[in-house]
C-alpha cells in the first residue's frame, strides 16, 4: 500500500467517525429508577436530555433518597450511553478493538 492509499483511507475513517458521532448524538438512551420515580434520558455525545422526578419522589424530608435516585438514574443512563457507543464504534472498527481515547466518551 503505498501513501496515497493510506492517506485515503485515513480520510474515509475519519470521515465515517464523523457521521458516526453525528448519528449518536441524536440518538438516546434512557434510565428509570426507583419504580419509576426518576427517569433520565442521556444523547450519544454524554449530554442529559431530560430529567423526570414524579412528584411522589419529591418530599422535603426525604431529599437524600431523590439525590441518590438522581445519581443512579444519570449513572447508569450514561453507562447505557457509553455502551452504546462503544458498540457503535465497534461495528463501524470491524470489531478490531481500538480504543481511542477521548472518543465517544472512552
Amino acid at each position: 500500500m503505498d501513501m496515497d492509499s493510506i492517506l485515503k483511507r485515513a480520510q474515509e475513517f475519519q470521515h465515517l467517525m464523523s457521521k458516526k458521532q453525528e448519528e449518536l448524538a441524536v440518538r438516546t438512551v434512557t434510565s428509570t429508577v426507583g419504580g419509576g420515580m426518576v427517569t433520565v434520558i442521556v444523547n450519544g455525545k454524554f449530554e442529559i436530555v431530560s430529567l423526570q422526578i414524579d412528584k411522589v419522589a419529591i418530599n422535603p424530608n426525604e431529599a437524600e433518597m431523590l439525590q441518590d435516585l438522581v445519581v443512579a438514574a444519570v449513572n447508569d443512563a450514561m453507562r447505557k450511553a457509553k455502551e452504546m457507543t462503544q458498540s457503535e464504534l465497534a461495528r463501524l472498527t470491524g470489531g478490531l478493538g481500538l480504543n481511542i481515547p477521548g472518543l465517544f466518551g472512552g
